[in-house]
């Protein structure tokens, strides 16, 4: 089969690459209908994060089962389902809790060893744990197939956010991050009720998505002028919850500065050199509360799923360039760019 590699920083090839097989009882053999290109997948592409050479890609992805392990119970061949961005076991401990993304059997897509989600078919490990299964008829309706592709990461993982920010009724939020998480962080805030969502962002393109996402005001402005744009739209007290998107140092002061005094900033950006954007000191003397870290989409997406199959969720406009795989290449390049916001993937 075919699948994306990644060889160098800039240079991601298709390739040919053996078929995924069952190797244990738990397993499952996906052929993937939808694929995207993630904005975290941009760090291994820039070089920021180190990757073997011919190392598998991608890690959002659904699809239809073709094969099945003989210890799998949940699946059968033909059933339509969507990964989350990370498999687990779905027994242990940390899974029952809830954090799927901790669990001990559990792993990232695209390590060495196992399939990358931008490619024809994936092996599924712990197929019963990880997997959710969608019905059968939406696989006839591109808009809702790519819709629902979006729980599989950055719409569980800007809930994760806002959940973590504390978001709840009546609550005003601001945003950090005009990427496709932080605008599915605009949606999920308006799913838990805020009355008052602040989209910090410079692009017109997506700042119009946050907008028909929810967003109530947009902030174009950067540093200091964002902290000074947010506070003279609050009364100078700030947001009660912030939802970080980015990852960086300078969005991570962005969120310290624009939360009030005893509010939360839910973190799902991954980080890259953001620790220096956190003074305790300042935190502890307004008590301000941070939670965030990986998603646990596995566990958000039976919450969610109902929302995206009725239409009170419609994550599918962050997607506003599709590719076959063989464009995927062009694809990276288009984010890389920020030509693209995300890029679909149709194998």
């Amino acid at each position: 089969m075919r699948a994306t590699t990644i060889h160098a920083p800039f240079d991601i090839r298709i390739e040919e690459v053996p078929d995924p097989v069952v190797q244990h009882p738990t397993d499952v053999v996906l052929r993937v209908l939808r694929a995207c290109v993630c904005g975290s997948d941009l760090w291994a592409y820039r070089g920021e994060s180190e990757r073997r050479p011919g190392q598998r890609i991608g890690h959002e992805f659904l699809g239809v089962v073709e094969e099945v392990g003989a210890g799998v119970t949940g699946f059968a061949p033909g059933d339509l389902a969507v990964a989350p961005f990370v498999w687990s076991d779905g027994t242990c401990d940390y899974c029952a809790e809830g954090l799927t993304t901790s669990c001990p059997q559990g792993g990232f897509w695209g390590t060495p060893g196992s399939d990358g989600g931008q490619g024809e078919a994936v092996r599924v490990p712990f197929a019963d744990g990880t997997l959710v299964k969608l019905p059968a008829d939406a696989a006839g309706d591109d808009r809702l197939l790519t819709a629902l592709l979006a729980l599989s990461d950055v719409l569980g993982t800007g809930h994760h956010a806002a959940v973590g920010a504390g978001v709840t009724a009546g609550s005003i939020v601001a945003v950090v991050g005009d990427g496709a998480v932080g605008l599915c962080g605009v949606l999920a805030a308006k799913r838990l009720g805020a009355e008052r969502i602040i989209a910090l962002g410079r692009h017109p393109a997506r700042t119009d998505i946050a907008r028909a996402f929810g967003a109530t005001d947009v902030v174009a402005e950067r540093g200091e002028a964002a902290v000074a744009a947010v506070h003279e739209l609050t009364k100078g007290q700030g947001a009660h919850a912030v939802i970080e998107a980015v990852g960086t140092e300078q969005s991570m002061r962005t969120a310290v500065s624009v939360v009030r005094d005893g509010g939360s900033i839910g973190y799902v950006g991954v980080p890259h050199g953001s620790g220096g954007g956190l003074d305790l000191g300042v935190m502890f003397d307004r008590n301000i509360a941070l939670r965030g870290g990986v998603a646990p989409v596995r566990t958000y997406i039976p919450q969610l799923l109902p929302d995206v199959l009725d239409g009170t969720l419609d994550p599918s406009p962050v997607f506003d360039l599709a590719v076959g795989l063989d464009g995927v290449p062009d694809g990276y390049r288009a984010m890389d760019e920020r030509t693209a916001l995300k890029v679909l993937v149709k194998p």
